[in-house]
Parts: C-alpha cells; sequence; structure tokens
C-alpha cells in the first residue's frame, strides 16, 4: 500500500519522485521501459533548462534520475495495464497480473511521437523510418536522408543530422515553421540542407530497406532518393492505461487544471498528458512538482479514511 503510485519515469514523474521523497510522502514510481526518461532522451541538444546552457537529453535525464534515487525513489519495471478507482483506494494493475494499490495516482505517461500513417513507414521502420535522430542518426553518416516536420523536434533533428549525413532534405506540409525562429533561421544557413515546403508525403520506398520517398509538392508529384526518413510531426499522448477510467479526455489528452487535478478525485495527470498550451521539459517538470502538492493536500484532507479491508 502505498500513498501515491507515479505512473511514468520521465522528466514529470522523477521531478514528482524528488518533490514526493522530500515531502516524506510513501510512494513509488511505475515504468513500463525499467528506467525511462521520456521524449527528452532523443533530444541532441538542450538549450533552454535554467541552469544549463547546452546539454544531450540523455545527460540532463540521468541527473534527474540520480537525483530522484538519491533521495530514496524506487522505480519498478511495471507494465501499466489498467487503473481502477476504488473509492479512496486505487488499484493499478500490470500486463503480467500484478498490482499496486495506493491512495493517489499520478499519470506522467506523456506522449510518443505522431505516424504518418502512409504506405511503406511500417514496412520500413527501423529499416530506414526512424522517429528519433539521436538515437538513430549515427545509422546514416555520409548518407541522404529526410526529415520530415516543422515543429522544434524536426528542426533540432536537422541541426544534428546535418553533421552527420551528407545531405538532408526537411520537408514540411505548410509554408511556415512552428519551430523557434531562431532555430530555423540555423537551418537555412547549412549548406548540405535543402528545404521543400507545402508538401505531402505519399510513400516511403524501398525493397529490404528505404531507398526513395514520394510526395507531393504543390499538387506535383515529385520522388527523391534517401537512405533514411526521420519523422517528427508531432505527438500523440499515451493513454492505454486509461481503457477502464472514467477519465475526461480532450483530442486524446486527459483534462487536468494548472493544480493537476482530474474529475476522479485521487487521480492526478501532469506533464505531456494533459491539456496544456505548452509541453517543454521545463513545463513537464514543473507539473511534476505542482502535482506533488496537490496529492499532498489531498492526503491531507483523506488522512482519517480507513481502508475497505
Amino acid at each position: 500500500m502505498f500513498d501515491l503510485a507515479v505512473i511514468g519515469a520521465g522528466a514529470t514523474g522523477l521531478t514528482a519522485a524528488i518533490y514526493a521523497a522530500r515531502a516524506g510522502i510513501n510512494f513509488i514510481v511505475l515504468e513500463k521501459d525499467g528506467i525511462g526518461g521520456g521524449q527528452i532522451m532523443s533530444a541532441h541538444s538542450v538549450q533552454n533548462y535554467p541552469g544549463f546552457e547546452n546539454i544531450s537529453g540523455i545527460e540532463l535525464s540521468e541527473k534527474i534520475l540520480n537525483h530522484s534515487v538519491s533521495l530514496g525513489a524506487e522505480i519498478r519495471y511495471f507494465n501499466v495495464d489498467s487503473i481502477t478507482n476504488s473509492g479512496n483506494y486505487k488499484i493499478i494493475s500490470s500486463t503480467h497480473g500484478e498490482t499496486v494499490t495506493a491512495k493517489t495516482v499520478l499519470i506522467a505517461t506523456g506522449a510518443k511521437p505522431k505516424k504518418l500513417e502512409i504506405p511503406g513507414e511500417n514496412e520500413f521502420s527501423g529499416k530506414g523510418v526512424s522517429y528519433c535522430a539521436t538515437c538513430d542518426g549515427s545509422f546514416y553518416a555520409d548518407k541522404d536522408i529526410a526529415v520530415i516536420g516543422g515543429g522544434d523536434t524536426a528542426i533540432e533533428d536537422v541541426i544534428y543530422l546535418s553533421n552527420i549525413c551528407s545531405t538532408v532534405t526537411l520537408i514540411h506540409r505548410s509554408k511556415v515553421f512552428r519551430a523557434a525562429k531562431s532555430r530555423t533561421a540555423l537551418v537555412q544557413e547549412l549548406k548540405n540542407v535543402k528545404i521543400i515546403l507545402e508538401a505531402q508525403i505519399k510513400e516511403i520506398i524501398g525493397k529490404n530497406k528505404v531507398t526513395a520517398l514520394k510526395f507531393l509538392e504543390k499538387g506535383v508529384e515529385k520522388e527523391i532518393m534517401v537512405d533514411g526518413v526521420f519523422i517528427a510531426v508531432g505527438i500523440q499522448p499515451v493513454t492505454d492505461c486509461l481503457k477502464n477510467l472514467p477519465i475526461k479526455l480532450e483530442n486524446g489528452f486527459i483534462v487536468a487544471d494548472e493544480n493537476c487535478k482530474t474529475n476522479i478525485p485521487g487521480i492526478f495527470a501532469a506533464g505531456d498528458i494533459r491539456t496544456k498550451p505548452l509541453r517543454q521539459f521545463l513545463s513537464a517538470a514543473s507539473d511534476g512538482s505542482n502535482a506533488v502538492r496537490s496529492i499532498q493536500e489531498y492526503l491531507i484532507n483523506t488522512k482519517n479514511e480507513t481502508a475497505p479491508y
């Protein structure tokens, strides 16, 4: 029996662990990938986290992980299948039949990359199609690749890959990039980067691996030869564990206020999984600390409740 079960060991979950440990809360962190780290793990360079002018996502994640563990955080491999609300107690079940019971649950499962849902994408996943430039970029040294997207992740992928690959073709469906202007300007100055705007990806082509990319540019069908395709077109919330929970969603994200409270008492949501205007490493960490404050208040208000067994 725990006071708090944190689901997810990314920036949000680990920050929550730090604050929960310091608050003396009896808690556990459940993570399906063992020791997690979240989306930031794929960031080659983080330049907007206070106190670190330039640090890799892996290194930053490791620092937060080590911090939480040094305070006594227990992080358990646990692939959550479902959450059951039993009043003042919540039962978390795993895909392996294990259960954890806690008075409160913090859902910090984050989000994952969106897919294009086009022919060839699934077929060549791991064979030329990737969603993580820093994970797989080294496999394409001195090769020709394409990056799909127009947000911060796509731009950062291009910058990173331009130092490894022979050529990088950035393809975006709109006329305007969503990424920070300073980073977009840097991409436009890179000599081995070609930018194609107002283009719609139609198919990823290959045999045993990716060889080409077919797209429509302003209505005209075109094809370029590439060795790899890096897809960075946004994220979607990880909500598999919510199937049995009557929790309010909006566009797939959990509806939670700035105090990370959901429509179910005792269940909180923080980080990229919840509805919010900004999804960054810093705001995810902030959510983790904010959620613990709300959880403390909830536990104090229900401390005189007795277990139903």
